[in-house]
């Protein structure tokens, strides 16, 4: 008899791919072939690419090459948004034997018959005109939390993304669909959902290929909510224009969502965001994270920014600094501007160095580790529900609050994927915060 196929999988960039991957691995799983960890040696090597910034372009490169090192007559396939943006060029890469577009990923094992190496990648990649269906996929087996996919791809024509030329147009899971996920997933004994896609607080678009919102976010978000043996649901990120009053107050005395939100800011400079083509202005964002400070006065609130955007003067940075500084905020997710192909901003006047990008990057980071100090400072002293990782860190275990409180107490196995209520006490040299247990839930 045959021996059965090893295949391993990595997944570079957002919380989108790693369902993403976790689906295909589960097609392969179907097919026959046994998944092993990408440490392991395998006959294929599956790598889910991402396309956001130059690094991930670089990661890659290393991804393959650890790949090889491990099993050098490997199968390498390469998917995702770079396989997309730029086939030839992941073909080209040394050792890489197939790469598959948008709409191609899905079908990944229908491509693997003949596992013998190939001098040049073969590409199956397609315009992006033809993404226009949707798959849906969810993560599990990999961590405490499940990625759960509602929403794939954007109509939104932000200059500096090339989102849209790699994932389509915005088009979501039916409702059905994703309470079906959902509930596969609890029935998993995973406490904790994840809501993820590119642009979520678009839900309900081209659910069959049209244009008409079949469903709005808040009914998916009510519909969520109703689900049996979920403890938790958490929102990714959502463009401000799109997180609407009534879903803030719905999440407010919701029975499962948790009061964390992530949204993108992107720029504090009302000029800047013009240039990005964003779909609203810094009053808006005022706007949203009062509103959610008025009905969650503990919730936890990210906020993406890049910097360096070409234009970007000395006192449209100083703008979002301060903008950022007065806001009652969590923490930051700072990008630095790279270019991108085929983009509009790839092509505006006003380059910033890569030197000052560099220095600013900075300056946000500093901020964010301030903020965060001081959201986790305002905490001291509650009762939080914690939801234990899987990992063993030096003798410790981490998990995260409700409000996305990292915390961590002695390495205790019995308490993987549990919930626990703790009083959050102090905070460490390393910057954890520490716990009191006060009662054992589930």
């Amino acid at each position: 008899m045959e021996q059965q196929k090893k295949v391993a999988f990595y997944t570079l960039g957002c919380k989108l791919n790693f369902s993403e991957t976790s689906t295909i691995a589960r097609n392969f799983q179907d097919e026959g072939f046994e998944r092993v960890d990408f440490e392991d040696v395998a006959d294929i090597y599956v790598i889910n690419t991402c396309s956001v910034t130059d690094n991930a372009d670089k990661q890659f490169k290393q991804v393959v090459k650890k790949a090889l090192k491990r099993n050098e007559k490997a199968f390498v396939a390469a998917v995702g948004c770079y396989a997309q943006l730029k086939p030839e060029e992941l073909a080209a890469v040394d050792g890489v034997d197939l790469v598959l577009g948008a709409t191609e990923k899905f079908k990944i094992t229908d491509y693997i018959h003949d596992l013998s190496k190939n001098d040049l990648g073969e590409v199956h990649s397609c315009e992006i005109e033809e993404a226009d269906f949707y798959v849906g996929s969810y993560s599990i087996g990999d961590r405490t939390r499940a990625f759960l996919k509602v929403q794939d791809g954007c109509d939104y024509k932000c200059t500096y993304c090339t989102i849209p030329l790699a994932r389509g147009i915005s088009r979501s899971d039916t409702m059905e669909n994703v309470l079906r996920n959902a509930a596969e997933i609890s029935q998993q004994g995973i406490k904790e959902i994840v809501l993820t896609g590119v642009n979520i607080g678009d839900y309900g678009k081209g659910e069959f290929g049209n244009k008409k919102h079949e469903h709005t976010f808040l009914e998916l978000v009510q519909a969520l909510d109703q689900v049996e043996g979920i403890e938790r649901l958490r929102i990714s990120s959502i463009e401000p224009n799109l997180l609407k009053n009534e879903t803030i107050e719905f999440v407010a005395q919701s029975r499962t969502f948790v009061p964390h939100f992530h949204i993108p800011l992107q720029s504090g400079s009302n000029a800047i965001l013009k240039k990005m083509k964003r779909r609203y202005l810094r009053e808006l964002y005022t706007e949203r994270v009062a509103k959610i400070r008025e009905v969650m006065p503990h919730a936890c609130i990210g906020v993406d920014v890049i910097v360096g955007f070409p234009g970007e003067t000395d006192e449209h940075f100083l703008e979002t600094y301060h903008f950022l500084n007065e806001l009652d905020i969590s923490y930051l997710h700072v990008f630095t501007y790279s270019e991108r192909d085929n983009t509009e901003a790839a092509l505006m006047d006003g380059v910033v160095p890569h030197n000052v990008r560099a220095k600013r990057s900075k300056m946000l980071r500093g901020l964010s580790v301030k903020k965060r100090r001081a959201f986790y400072e305002s905490q001291l002293g509650t009762t939080r529900t914690v939801l234990f990782e899987g990992e063993n860190k030096e003798g410790y275990i981490y998990g995260f609050t409700e409000n996305y409180v990292k915390v961590k107490t002695p390495w205790n196995p019995k308490l993987v994927n549990t919930l626990h209520e703790v009083q959050l006490t102090h905070i460490d040299e390393q910057g954890s915060v520490r716990i009191a247990f006060v009662e054992v839930i589930r």
